[in-house]
């Protein structure tokens, strides 16, 4: 056994793990600081006066007091920028590597950061959103497969999970940073917008310090660059199992020219499809409908400004300590079985919830206090399932079960999917529930039905598979998704025998 100064410390290894994660922190501080800010009336004075004015009125419409497109787009814009960086970022990471794809990030996202704190105009305010949303898009690419191919096998579910308990983590600061800026009149939301530097500051000097990953450097060539770091983050020298796997499969990532052209090839598809539908499943639970929108939400149920803020700070809480619930059964139970747990509870909550809007949430006035108490513990319990199951496992297993040929490049279709339908609902859900009011819930209710059929007969288990053989594992033992696995077509539409990890 060689000198233990030859490897990592577990401290050390440990530490590389959180600073990646700490993207997550970036992501999930914007989730929460949006609603937050759009609920201040500070801010809606300087740049949304009009909606102001109408969230003034004491008799206007419960469900359509924020109903702004221009608010929406405040919130929106980043997602759409993330979609569109996400393909540049898959390249990025192929090319430069993982670390220096977290490192683009945080400079994207201090810069953005810079142009909100400051804004004195709404074309300055979106521009810096636009900015974020290149920094959410290059990290949300890279730490996920970072974590995932630095991780060892047992612990995989669990140290990728730290991502999305970062995101967790970070909504819940902007839920406790909304709740006593919006004290300080008349620059408190400068304060909200600009403390999102904090985690890009952390993220951009730790990209100095982090290795990259042993499956980033083989695959560009650093082939005993690569062998070192398996050595120094497995703490032994008896890597050559793992070793080899990755150099085969970066030898079968060169053999593809182009990427998304193996992508559209069939044994490609049930990564890809899975991956994708993952994102879709994730956003139309509802979750960043409530995330975003959470003071405005209690808002519109009765609560004051301070009572709602207060109340997304409670959701924070539960988000973070869920999400540690699922960093401990992941690699216990499996991915399959917090998917169908969850599906029921999340189904159950956001009916009943619907239910008591339906009855007694009228046009003007508000619910009774009881009734205002159970819709936040029915959030409560909405957010809590989520925590642990759609939320780190729709990061997780995308993460997981692309070969290296198609990983960054898959990984991004993944990515560009989830904030495409982050789009989709943080600019269409005030909109939504001004004009179907709470059957809004009973339409998230209806996607989470299926999202428990999909698990139940396409989704595949991925505990303790090696990364790299999930072909052979996974794919080709799946009763559905085998036949595509056969055989691939060459340039002049031709079967030809599809390769597998060995």
């Amino acid at each position: 056994m060689a000198d233990d100064k030859q490897f990592y410390s577990k401290t050390f290894i440990v530490f590389c793990w959180l600073i990646a994660a700490v993207g997550g922190l970036m992501f999930g501080y914007d989730i929460g600081i949006s609603g937050g800010v759009t609920a201040m009336d500070d801010f809606l004075l300087k740049f949304f006066p009009a909606v102001y004015a109408k969230k003034r009125f004491a008799r206007e419409d419960n469900y359509c007091k924020f109903d702004d497109q221009r608010v929406q787009l405040f919130t929106s814009s980043l997602y759409l920028a993330a979609l569109v960086s996400s393909f540049f970022a898959s390249k990025v990471c192929t090319k430069y590597g993982r670390k220096q794809t977290m490192l683009v990030a945080s400079g994207f996202y201090l810069i953005g950061v810079a142009l909100n704190a400051a804004a004195n105009n709404l074309i300055m305010l979106i521009v810096g959103r636009i900015l974020l949303g290149f920094g959410v898009g290059f990290g949300n690419e890279a730490v996920p497969v970072f974590l995932s191919e630095i991780a060892p096998l047992n612990y995989r579910g669990a140290v990728n999970i730290l991502f999305q308990l970062f995101v967790t983590i970070g909504i819940l600061c902007a839920n406790l940073v909304n709740f006593f800026v919006s004290k300080f009149h008349p620059w408190g939301w400068r304060l909200a917008l600009g403390l999102a530097g904090v985690p890009a500051f952390m993220l951009f000097l730790g990209s100095f310090v982090i290795p990259d990953t042993p499956t980033s450097l083989i695959e560009r060539g650093q082939l005993q660059n690569g062998r070192t770091i398996i050595q120094k983050i497995r703490r032994t020298e008896e890597i050559d199992n793992e070793y080899n796997q990755i150099v085969h499969a970066s030898e079968l990532a060169h053999q593809v020219k182009n990427p998304f052209k193996k992508l559209a090839q069939p044994s490609s598809r049930p990564p890809l499809i899975i991956g994708m539908l993952m994102q879709v499943f994730q956003q139309f639970t509802g979750i960043n409908a409530i995330m975003f929108y959470a003071p405005v939400l209690f808002q519109t149920v009765g609560f004051k400004n301070d009572a709602s803020l207060l109340s997304s700070v409670i959701i924070g809480l539960v988000n973070v300590f869920s999400t540690l619930v699922s960093i401990k059964t992941v690699d216990k139970f499996g991915r399959r079985a917090l998917l169908l747990q969850a599906c029921c509870q999340m189904f159950i909550t956001q009916s009943v919830i619907g239910i008591i809007l339906l009855a007694d949430l009228k046009t003007t006035g508000s619910l009774g206090h009881v009734e205002a108490i159970v819709v936040v513990l029915l959030v409560c319990l909405f957010v809590m399932s989520f925590a642990w199951s759609w939320g780190p496992l729709g990061w997780l297993i995308p993460s997981e079960t692309f070969p290296l040929e198609t990983r960054t490049t898959g990984f991004a279709f993944a990515v560009s999917s989830n904030m495409f339908f982050t789009f989709v609902i943080a600019q269409a859900f005030l909109s939504m529930m001004c004009h179907m009011r709470a059957t809004i819930f009973f339409f998230f209710a209806t996607w989470i039905l299926a999202m428990g059929l999909f698990v139940v007969f396409f989704l595949p288990e991925t505990k303790n598979v090696p990364i790299d053989d999930m072909n052979e594992r996974v794919w080709k033992q799946h009763w559905f998704w085998k036949k595509y696995m056969d055989c691939d077509h060459d340039e002049n539409g031709q079967k030809v025998p599809n390769q597998i990890h060995p």
